[in-house]
C-alpha cells in the first residue's frame, strides 16, 4: 500500500427533497382538500476515524464525495425519506483543513472520533402545509433546500510515542527493524526512506509504544532542500525524539547542529521536545573512536550520548528502556491532565 498524508477533496452535502403538490381525490369524499407531503432531509457528510489505516490513499482515486438528495414528498400526506449520508473513514491523527491549506477545521486525533463536517438542506413542505381558512387548496410546495459544499485538504500526521530524528544514513531504519517488527526498506545510499515507517516496541507486555521513522533531513530543508520538512509534521504528536547521530562521519557534532537547526527553523514545538541523543553504528567503531565521537557530542549537546548499534543490537534495549521512560513522563500528564478535567467538568 502506498503511503499518502495529503489530499484535496470536494465534499457536498445533500439537497432536501422537494414538496408535493395533491389533492386527495376518493369517491364518496367530495371535500378531500390538499394532502401533498414534504420532502425529506438531504443527506450529510460526516468524517470519522478509524483504527487500522495509515495513509490517505483511498483519497487518491476518489475526490469527490457527494451525499444523496432526500426523497421528494408524495400525494396522501407522504413525506420523503431522508437522503443517505457521506461517511469519510481516515487514519488516526488525519487534520482537516480549509482549502488555503492552513487553516485547521478539525483534529481527529482519537478513534472513533465522529464530525459533522456539512449539513444536508431541509426538505420543501408540500401544499398541505399552506392550507388554510383564506386558501383552502394551495397549489404550490416549497422546493428542497441547496446542500453545501467545499473543498477541503486532509492531512496525517501519525501519532507516534517516539520520533526519529537525523541526517540521510544515520541509520534510522536499521534502528527501528531492530527494535520493532516493521520492516523498512534499508539500504547504503542517502534518502534509501522516502516515507514514514511506524515500529511497534514491545518491551513487556505492559510495555509498548509507536516509534516513527521520517525521511531523513539535510541542511536546509526548512527552505525545501532535499525532501523538505513535509514529514516533520508526523512527528509534532511526539512525545519525545530520539537524534540518531552517524558514528562513521567525520564531524559529528556538525551533524547535530543541523538536524537542530532545522528543528528550530521548523517550529511547532519539536525544538523543544525531550531529546534522547545517541551515537549511532558503533559496531563499526574502535572503542578509542566511541570515547573521542561522544566526547564531541558531549561538548556540543552538553550531555552524554547513549551508544547503540542497530546492526549488532549493542545498546539498543538501554535505548529503548531510556524512551519508555519519556514515553510513561507524558502519558502519567495527560492521565493526569484527563482527571482534572474530568473532576473540573463534573455536574450533580
Amino acid at each position: 500500500m502506498k503511503f499518502l498524508d495529503q489530499a484535496k477533496i470536494y465534499i457536498r452535502s445533500g439537497n432536501g427533497g422537494a414538496g408535493s403538490v395533491s389533492f386527495r381525490r376518493e369517491k364518496f369524499i367530495p371535500n378531500g382538500g390538499p394532502d401533498g407531503g414534504d420532502g425529506g432531509r438531504g443527506g450529510d457528510v460526516w468524517i470519522e476515524a478509524v483504527e487500522g489505516l495509515n495513509t490517505l490513499i483511498d483519497y487518491r482515486y476518489q475526490q469527490h464525495f457527494k451525499a444523496q438528495t432526500g426523497h421528494h414528498g408524495q400525494g396522501r400526506q407522504m413525506h420523503g425519506g431522508k437522503g443517505e449520508d457521506v461517511v469519510l473513514k481516515v487514519p488516526v491523527g488525519t487534520q482537516v483543513l480549509d482549502e488555503d491549506k492552513e487553516t485547521v477545521l478539525l483534529d481527529m486525533d482519537t478513534a472513533g472520533k465522529t464530525e459533522l463536517l456539512l449539513k444536508g438542506g431541509n426538505g420543501g413542505w408540500g401544499n398541505t402545509r399552506f392550507k388554510g381558512p383564506v386558501n383552502q387548496a394551495p397549489t404550490h410546495a416549497n422546493p428542497g433546500q441547496e446542500g453545501q459544499e467545499r473543498w477541503i485538504w486532509l492531512r496525517l500526521k501519525l501519532i507516534a510515542d517516539i520520533g526519529l530524528a537525523g541526517l540521510p544514513n544515520a541509520g534510522k531504519s536499521t534502528f527501528l527493524s531492530a527494535a520493532s517488527a516493521a520492516k523498512p526498506k534499508i539500504a547504503d545510499y542517502p534518502f534509501t526512506t522516502l516515507t514514514p515507517n511506524l515500529g511497534m516496541v514491545d518491551l513487556s507486555p505492559t510495555e509498548r509504544f509507536v516509534i516513527a521513522d521520517i525521511p531523513g533531513l539535510i541542511e536546509g530543508a526548512s527552505d525545501g532542500a532535499g525532501l523538505g520538512t513535509r514529514f516533520l509534521g508526523h512527528v509534532e504528536r511526539s512525545a519525545s525524539l530520539i537524534h540518531l547521530i552517524d558514528g562513521t562521519q567525520d564531524d559529528v557534532a556538525e551533524a547535530y547542529r543541523i538536524i537542530r537547526g532545522e528543528l528550530e527553523a521548523y517550529g511547532e514545538g519539536l525544538a523543544d521536545k525531550a531529546e534522547i541523543l545517541a551515537l549511532n553504528k558503533i559496531d563499526a567503531l574502535t572503542p578509542q573512536m566511541r570515547e573521542e565521537k561522544a566526547a564531541e557530542l558531549e561538548a556540543v549537546a552538553g550531555r552524554r550520548p547513549m551508544l547503540v548499534s542497530g546492526v549488532s543490537g549493542e545498546g539498543v534495549a538501554s535505548l529503548l528502556r531510556a524512551a519508555w521512560a519519556e514515553v510513561k513522563k507524558t502519558r502519567g500528564a495527560l492521565a493526569g491532565e484527563g482527571a482534572a478535567d474530568q473532576i473540573s467538568g463534573w455536574r450533580p
